[in-house]
């Protein structure tokens, strides 16, 4: 399975923020989107990838100054990325190994979808159940 099939699925709408935007927005944003992390773009162009587990850190070592401190400030800007070619399984691989729940999809420099962990977990069980109906169906005759 390949990172293509899962935004095929899940869809490849992504909400961003800016590197100009505060923490109180990006929290904001996080809470209304009911998402755990977002890409950071400026002209287009992923420039990082800031998550709630950044603020949460980021709050611990500055206290409350940091909400109104800009998403560049606390961002990762090393971002890891794939493609829609990417296999899921060995991406899957990656964040485990990286410690990342969040990988964004990059065609040509440009943001074309996000995947979580949770998205490959779903859609991996989502193929083992077609193939369990498919044997089922079989042995039915």
């Amino acid at each position: 399975m390949r990172i293509a099939d899962v935004l095929r699925n899940k869809g490849s709408e992504v909400a961003t923020v800016a590197p100009d935007a505060t923490v109180t927005e990006l929290i904001a944003t996080l809470a209304e989107r009911n998402v755990g992390a977002l890409p950071v773009v400026d002209g287009g162009r992923l420039v990082g990838i800031v998550s709630e587990r950044d603020v949460v850190r980021r709050l611990h070592a500055g206290g409350a100054a940091v909400l109104d401190a800009r998403v560049a400030d606390i961002m990762t800007s090393e971002v890891t990325t794939c493609s829609p070619s990417d296999g899921a399984a060995e991406l899957a691989s990656v964040m485990t190994r990286g410690r990342f729940r969040h990988l964004p999809v990059v065609v040509d420099g440009r943001l074309a979808g996000i995947v979580s962990i949770g998205d490959l977990v779903k859609a991996r069980i989502d193929m083992l159940e077609s193939e369990r109906e498919q044997l089922q169906s079989y042995i039915a005759g």
